[in-house]
């Protein structure tokens, strides 16, 4: 979902006042409302018309040492106004002139050491500052030194941020999974309401990190969603968790819960996927998927409960997990650039899979504790 994370609009002014828009029906855009027809390698690229798409990559790594880590990068693609309006443009246009926004995340947590570090960045796709490279069957995500090269046997993610920066290589294990309906995935109850989804569930990941100058070498798994939109959230939903784990049994489990706003209860089209040992997904409905939480967390700077331990249960693979975050502070605040504060973490997770014990990691991201999150997904 994001995550990424996510979902975020938001209105860009000449200053750089970044806002989230309301949640009112869009205008002039494009429309998922029906099956997504993905083609790979090109549909890794953008999808301009649509008002929002991400690139999300999160991953679990650990150092010869012992040392443990979890990764998050994430790019958004925000469209600030409908494809048709190019046509008013005046001739020559400026080359500051455009209609996308490009927007970043990215953390490390040190689980080792207790430590979440973050950082954001955002820039108009102008310039060569922001935006996207396709040539031939490879696709470049950039947002200056921050980069997501995907090509089709690996996936390439740099970033350079004050405290941190890193260097991984992410080779896919398994063929991307589209979720939902043949990646047709439905938020609400008109057609309209939903995005196009896919993800990489397993990479072997493998590269350098460095925190306050210190190198570490790294190997882990790592996940990729890769999502785009126009439609805001169902009217009364308060927020989404989202799960990606990655079981000891070479099976993957994407699930997202929608939080109604009157109960905090599961919305009528939240759902999973399971994902086999050879990549193929298995849609999961809303009444075959039960999350309860566990325990909470308070964070200290927003004041937001967010949950911290859950237990996730599956009907078909009668599949009963517990997950447990694995650094209970990995709350993100984006004030310089989708302005929105959610928790975005790396998870453990215990529990059985057809009566036998099983265990995994994972990431799991929490919206709407701190405040509704009203922007379109």
């Amino acid at each position: 979902m994001k995550n990424v994370i996510i979902c975020m609009i938001i209105i860009v002014a000449s200053t750089y006042n970044y806002t989230q828009v309301n949640a009112s029906e869009p205008t002039g855009y494009l429309s998922v409302t029906g099956p997504c027809n993905l083609e790979f390698p090109k549909d890794h690229g953008p999808h301009p018309g649509y008002r929002t798409e991400w690139w999300y990559y999160t991953g679990n790594l650990q150092a010869p040492s012992g040392q443990k880590y979890g990764f998050q990068l994430t790019f958004f693609r925000s469209q600030i106004r409908p494809l048709a309006d190019r046509q008013k443009w005046p001739q020559p246009a400026s080359a500051w002139r455009t209609q996308q926004i490009y927007l970043a995340h990215s953390a490390i947590s040190n689980l080792t050491a207790k430590k979440h570090l973050q950082a954001e960045r955002v820039s108009r796709e102008a310039l060569n500052m922001a935006g996207t490279r396709q040539v031939g069957d490879t696709t470049t995500v950039f947002l200056k030194s921050w980069s997501a090269h995907i090509s089709p046997d690996r996936h390439l993610l740099k970033v350079n941020a004050d405290g941190f920066s890193y260097e991984l290589t992410l080779v896919p294990q398994k063929p991307p999974v589209l979720h939902g309906d043949a990646g047709y995935s439905r938020r609400g109850s008109t057609p309209e309401r939903a995005s196009c989804y896919y993800s990489f569930s397993r990479f072997a990941a493998e590269g350098r990190l460095f925190i306050d100058g210190d190198m570490a070498s790294v190997k882990g798994q790592a996940w990729m969603d890769h999502e785009y939109s126009t439609a805001p959230l169902e009217p009364g939903i308060q927020g989404w968790d989202w799960f990606s784990l990655q079981l000891t049994d070479q099976t993957e489990i994407m699930a997202f819960v929608l939080r109604t706003k009157e109960t905090g209860g599961i919305g009528s089209v939240s759902s999973a996927t399971i994902i086999d040992k050879l990549g193929k997904g298995r849609p999961i409905k809303n009444n075959e998927l039960a999350v309860s939480v566990r325990s909470t967390w308070k964070s200290p700077r927003s004041r937001a409960v967010y949950p911290s331990g859950w237990r996730l249960q599956i009907l078909p693979g009668s599949i009963d997990l517990i997950i447990t975050p694995n650094l209970a502070d990995q709350e993100m605040m984006t004030n310089g650039s989708t302005g929105t504060i959610y928790w975005e973490g790396s998870v453990s997770v215990a529990g059985t899979k057809g009566g036998r014990p099983i265990t995994g990691v994972g990431y799991v991201e929490l919206t709407g504790y701190a405040k509704p999150f009203s922007a379109p997904m």
